[in-house]
């Protein structure tokens, strides 16, 4: 059940914002015992956000998981997002923050996981 919210400085295309939501897809199984079946995401765009002092193409990105992985693992999926950020929307790695949060309950379906 993960959740990916994805804000940045930078206006995107719906066909970019459509490849970004794409390629988090296919990364979501950098995380252990997670696929796409139940993968959730979002990308808000043109968002006025400054970093470093400068106003130069930034992004915010949450990843949110139902239960538990490894640092290893956020290492990894840290690094594919910035890749993707890079890639599709010009944001420098080192623009580019990512939080991991990991939740115990999360409801779908009229019931809890």
């Amino acid at each position: 059940m993960p959740f990916i919210n994805v804000k940045t400085s930078v206006k995107l295309s719906e066909q970019l914002k459509l490849e970004i939501e794409n390629k988090l897809t296919e990364a979501i199984p950098l995380l252990p015992g997670k696929t796409s079946n139940y993968f959730m995401c979002a990308v808000e765009d043109n968002i006025s956000m400054m970093f470093h002092g400068d106003k130069q193409p930034t992004a915010f990105v949450e990843v949110k998981i139902f239960g538990k992985s490894t640092r290893e693992a956020y290492t990894d999926l840290t690094a594919a997002i910035c890749d993707i950020m890079n890639d599709c929307a010009g944001v420098a790695p080192d623009y580019c923050y990512v939080k991991f949060e990991e939740v115990e309950n999360w409801g779908f379906n009229k019931r809890l996981f």
